[in-house]
């Protein structure tokens, strides 16, 4: 009896030089964060938002400053969003007084493979 989930070819480690997916991604392509980092790492020259002066920096400083600058004028999801990065995300406590009643449990049984 077949079981979900692959078959017990999956389950045997490759031999050396076997390739599982000849038709994967080919060698030296670069995956999307790559291409991201790269870009983000970027020189550009533009206005500092805070300063006002021009200035040769990465983008993703760019981007911060930029957010800075939304935030200082009011912009309070700019403002939300720095603070996450920063210091992160506030968790959100839930507080329950009372009695819990449980309605149901589900118990999932393991069986052993046919033949066993």
């Amino acid at each position: 009896m077949a079981r979900k989930g692959g078959t017990p070819e999956n389950l045997i480690p490759p031999v050396k030089g076997e390739r599982r997916n000849p038709n994967g991604r080919p060698v030296g392509s670069r995956s999307r964060s790559t291409i991201v980092k790269y870009w983000l790492e970027a020189i550009k020259e533009a206005r500092n938002p805070i300063s006002g002066e021009l200035e040769k920096l990465p983008i993703a400083d760019q981007i911060v400053l930029s957010l800075i600058g939304k935030a200082l004028k009011g912009d309070v999801m700019a403002f939300k969003e720095l603070m996450d990065s920063g210091y992160g995300k506030i968790t959100d406590k839930i507080e329950h007084s009372g009695e819990l009643s449980v309605t149901s449990i589900n118990i999932k049984v393991k069986r052993p493979p046919d033949g066993d």
